[in-house]
């Protein structure tokens, strides 16, 4: 499973780094996603790595402020999140995929509880 953290309370142009965690399985063989659900919204994607670490992906909204990188030896992704804006508050998830990156949210399990950020002065 993926358990994310590291949410909390950000003033706007603040920064956060959350954290998914993984457990249980072959973590250097997956594609890991970052998906955030805004309150009334639908989810949405944020950000994908492969498992080899090499490109990533961006949704246009958050290119050059987020960052998505992995630690395959603590078997973590992080999400490194800077200029953040009102607009970026959501529960944000991790999810995995065993195959190359897709922004399809159904091709991607082991879902855990997200990680509330909040961006607000």
């Amino acid at each position: 499973q993926l358990q994310a953290s590291g949410g909390g309370l950000v003033q706007p142009g603040g920064s956060l780094r959350l954290s998914c965690a993984a457990s249980g399985f072959t973590f250097d063989g997956y594609t890991v996603g970052w998906f955030r659900q805004a309150p009334g919204k639908e989810r949405e994607g944020v950000a994908i790595i492969p498992r080899s670490g090499g490109s990533t992906y961006y949704a246009d909204s958050v290119k050059g402020r987020f960052t998505i990188s992995r630690d395959n030896v603590k078997k973590t992704v992080y999400l490194q999140m800077n200029s953040l804006k009102p607009e970026d508050t959501a529960v944000y998830y991790c999810a995995r995929r065993f195959g190359g990156p897709v922004w399809r949210q159904e091709l991607y399990n082991g879902w855990g509880q997200g990680t509330l950020v909040t961006v607000s002065s």
